[in-house]
């Protein structure tokens, strides 16, 4: 049984909307989120990112940075940028990208949901990414960055959005990047007890996006309940806020790889040991991105070669070692290259299908060795490592459009 409830939330004056919305803090680096900020003084990356404010020379997880974070956001609060919606309800989020829309149900989930593995996981965490994050949370108390999380479509859920559709959204604005959104709220009574009913009766819900900040998410809860020992579970800590999408609406692009060097091997010799267990097929300038499982593209040299698994790879059936992404970390990246660990090695570097193919050959021209284009993973080869209890390699997905952060906020008590 899942429980997803709503929620009140703290949200944007419409007038502004457009001008708060921010792409995840996770896709900036700290110059690319000082750069947004100084074209968009009102962009929610000053609360998610909140080091911007300050002088490069002051750290990023310094102390002052969370406390600039919590202070920012009240002033936002202050200031009517942000409106306090303190009757709770479901938000209806569609996000329309190239044509293509996809609509989910912004709530609060349960980390007792979360504990209880009926909101699957399918990557690990890393400890200091997450510690940013519980810091972050802790000190604004507030969720300010909502958890991508997919079910499988369900008609009757599917029915209630098409019904609050048809009503005048809260918000509808294009962003600079050409995604669409649009916002409706929930708050008839009837629709809500049938949206909570509904997801009550799901067995499993699955992380699609944003490990780490659930991770952190849940273990903020926690802290707060070692805090109130009094507890009964119904307070805003025991939730944390999220999106939750169907199935069939999601886009998963490939996650491609570039790394710095060839591990000591001339271009010859590498090539070599991959043609052990891939077909290569020269392609010289004509770039390659893969349209089927089992295929990979590679940049090398300044030249395009097609990799195609042999048949004693195709034929491996565990759903983990079975993924493109185990196949290029346990075939090529790990044996040839010395890729051990690509969540630590520095030599690796990860390159999101957003950016295109003429990314990977820049990288490759400028500061890397060899690029590799790949067949996204599937929604159902994850759901189905989530069932199994089992972690997928890192990076192996990258979901586009981007959920905005700054639409929706949670906050965890009225402190």
């Amino acid at each position: 049984m899942a429980t997803i409830k709503p929620f009140p939330c703290i949200r944007p004056d419409a007038k502004v909307v457009h001008r708060v919305a921010a792409l995840p803090y996770d896709v900036y680096d700290r110059m690319e989120a000082k750069a947004e900020f100084l074209k968009e003084p009102l962009s929610f990356i000053k609360i998610d990112r909140p080091e911007i404010q300050f002088d490069d020379s002051v750290d990023t997880y310094d102390e002052k940075v969370y406390d600039k974070a919590k202070e920012t956001l009240e002033a936002m609060l202050e200031e009517g940028i942000f409106i306090n919606d303190q009757e709770a309800g479901y938000y209806i989020y569609e996000l329309i990208m190239d044509g293509r829309s996809q609509t989910g149900i912004a709530a609060c989930s349960s980390i007792d949901d979360y504990l209880d593995n009926i909101i699957k996981k399918h990557e690990n965490t890393r400890e200091e990414k997450e510690m940013d994050r519980i810091h972050h949370v802790d000190r604004t108390n507030a969720h300010t960055g909502p958890i991508f999380l997919a079910y499988r479509r369900n008609q009757i859920i599917s029915n209630v959005v098409a019904e609050v559709k048809k009503e005048q959204p809260l918000y509808s604005f294009k962003a600079v990047d050409g995604v669409c959104h649009n916002v409706w709220k929930i708050n008839k009574k009837e629709q809500m007890d049938t949206v909570y009913d509904t997801f009550a009766k799901m067995d499993s819900i699955y992380i699609a996006d944003g490990h780490h900040r659930a991770a952190s998410a849940v273990k903020v809860g926690l802290k707060r309940r070692s805090e109130n020992k009094d507890y009964i579970g119904e307070e805003e800590f025991n939730f944390f806020l999220s999106v939750l999408f169907p199935d069939d609406q999601l886009m998963i692009m490939s996650y491609n790889r570039a790394v710095t060097d060839l591990n000591g091997l001339t271009v010859n010799e590498f090539t070599d040991k991959v043609k052990v267990d891939f077909e290569m097929e020269f392609l010289g300038k004509k770039s390659f991105l893969p349209d089927e499982k089992a295929n990979f593209g590679m940049y090398l040299g300044g030249n395009w070669y097609k990799l195609t698994a042999k048949e004693s790879l195709r034929r491996i059936e565990d759903s983990v070692k079975s993924l493109d992404v185990s196949l290029l970390q346990d075939y090529i990246l790990r044996p040839i290259l010395n890729i051990q660990d690509p969540r630590t090695d520095k030599r690796i570097d990860f390159i999101g299908g957003i950016r295109g193919l003429s990314e990977l050959e820049k990288r490759v021209n400028e500061n890397m060795a060899v690029a590799f284009s790949m067949y996204p993973t599937s929604i159902q080869e994850l759901f189905t490592v989530a069932d199994e209890g089992k972690l997928m390699p890192p990076k192996s997905t990258w979901f586009e459009p981007k959920l905005r952060s700054g639409i929706f906020i949670h906050k965890l008590s009225d402190e």
